[in-house]
């Protein structure tokens, strides 16, 4: 599994839907859409800045995230965009590659 922060900032319209069924519903929703794709939530945050909501989650891979930012994007309500994050040791494993390149 890999880790995401998703990123999500609410249209005029899914600004009227969070007044609508709060937040709590959107944390669900959000929690079962991740789930269907073999994934599990972690972490949902909501925050009065430019980006509402900061989701934290297990997916698969790139190819499950990236349905996901699409699927919510599509249905119009916000925006969304994703980070995978590396733990130290993905670090480490990865500075340890060997590279074919010449500065």
């Amino acid at each position: 599994m890999a880790k995401f922060l998703i990123r999500a900032s609410y249209t005029q319209d899914g600004a009227k839907g969070l007044i609508k069924v709060g937040g709590t519903a959107r944390r669900d929703t959000a929690a079962k859409a991740i789930g269907s794709l073999g994934g599990t939530l972690e972490a949902f945050y909501f925050s009065p800045g430019e980006e509402h909501v900061y989701i934290f989650c297990d997916l698969p891979d790139t190819k499950a995230v990236m349905a996901l930012v699409t699927t919510v994007e599509a249905a119009g309500g916000s925006t969304a965009s994703a980070v995978e994050l590396l733990t130290a040791e993905d670090v480490d494993a990865a500075v340890k590659q060997k590279v074919d390149f010449a500065p």
